[in-house]
């Protein structure tokens, strides 16, 4: 799973157990006996510990939960992995899984292994070798929304996410679900938070499709070929539901940046990302163009987006608090109590365009 930069040596604090680890794939996956395991860190992430293992020739990919202790049914590794079992067999950009297992004494928690993709990730910038043009540009813009809407169309019935689905009242319990996990991270008082909630309790939609939905859609969790002309995998399925397709498309707009929104919400998490470049489509054009594909109809969007950055804005709370509270010393965390600031006072201003 190859991104900007490939891996990097594994953090200090963020080391396997590598004897235990290797005899544990020895045993259960690949025998190499002259061959030694090597473990190297993909550093772009906040949330799970993502890891490349290699023995010769064999390769995979684990996830782990983050050190510390972390919010109630967050970090599921056992649900990811069965989540990639089912989506795998009709959606390609999923990758494999491998195996899962909850014997915290290999590498310290719950982990899973998947296949190890090969291509290119982007976040904030292109890879040497391809000129980000106008025309790459929107042929990504139309990649990401084609992938999204593909994922959408995929018969939920016949895979094993059935048995985890809840289609009623789907919107109304994720309002309440993450309106009670920012109050239970919160570490400050944001003035915009209290008419926010009001307007997300007061909006909820009275219907919503069904679908399978990846639920953490943007453009670095994707990975392409060399020529950026397809996508060849989709990560970080640890959200994935089957609910509103367009609470999907919602939180995908969230990250789904434009070079005139606020300098926060762009920079936020570092670099702008590559979608404030010329060519990439506009949020409202990214929707049009999804409702074409989908046939859904999206006239109640702003809802949806403004969702779509208050769900955004918790996840980076429950992070910072986790960091206040020093159960984490991931220095990138640092200003992450801004960027929620930011986000909240966005949605904010995107609901009360639409009150």
């Amino acid at each position: 799973m190859e991104k900007m930069g490939d891996t990097i040596p594994v953090r200090s604090g963020e080391e396997l157990n590598v004897n235990r680890l290797e005899a544990f794939l020895q045993e259960n996956i690949v025998e190499v006996p002259n061959e030694r395991l090597e473990v190297q860190q993909f550093s772009i992430g906040y949330s799970n510990l993502t890891y490349q293992l290699k023995i010769g020739e064999w390769e995979a990919v684990l996830r782990r939960p983050p050190l510390g202790p972390v919010a109630p049914k967050a970090h599921d590794m056992n649900r990811e992995h069965h989540i990639l079992s089912s989506i795998h067999p009709y959606y390609q950009a999923a990758p494999e899984p491998i195996l899962f297992s909850d014997d915290d004494s290999i590498v310290g928690a719950p982990f899973f292994l998947m296949e190890r993709k090969h291509g290119i990730v982007i976040d904030s910038e292109f890879p040497k070798g391809i000129v980000p043009t106008v025309e790459k540009c929107r042929q990504l813009s139309n990649i990401m929304v084609n992938q999204l809407a593909d994922l959408h169309s995929i018969p939920y019935e016949k895979t094993g996410l059935a048995e985890i689905s809840k289609p009623e009242g789907f919107m109304e319990r994720q309002v309440r679900g993450w309106i009670s996990r920012y109050e239970r991270a919160k570490t400050e008082e944001i003035k915009e938070v209290g008419p926010l909630i009001a307007y997300l309790q007061t909006n909820i939609p009275h219907y919503s499709q069904t679908s399978i939905i990846h639920y953490d859609y943007k453009i670095n969790n994707a990975m392409f070929n060399h020529n950026v002309s397809e996508m060849v995998g989709l990560f970080d399925w640890e959200m994935a539901t089957v609910g509103d397709p367009l609470a999907d498309l919602g939180v995908a707009m969230s990250y789904w940046t434009e070079e005139s929104d606020p300098e926060m919400v762009k920079v936020g998490l570092g670099q702008a990302s590559i979608t404030t470049l010329d060519g990439f489509m506009s949020r409202d054009e990214f929707i049009q163009a999804y409702a074409t594909k989908s046939g859904l109809d999206v006239s109640n969007m702003d809802f949806y987006r403004t969702f779509g950055y208050f769900k955004l804005a918790v996840i980076l709370q429950q992070i910072y608090y986790r960091y206040e509270l020093a159960q984490t010393k991931d220095g990138r965390f640092a200003k992450l109590g801004q960027m929620v600031n930011s986000l909240i006072t966005h949605a904010a201003q995107v609901a009360a365009k639409e009150a």
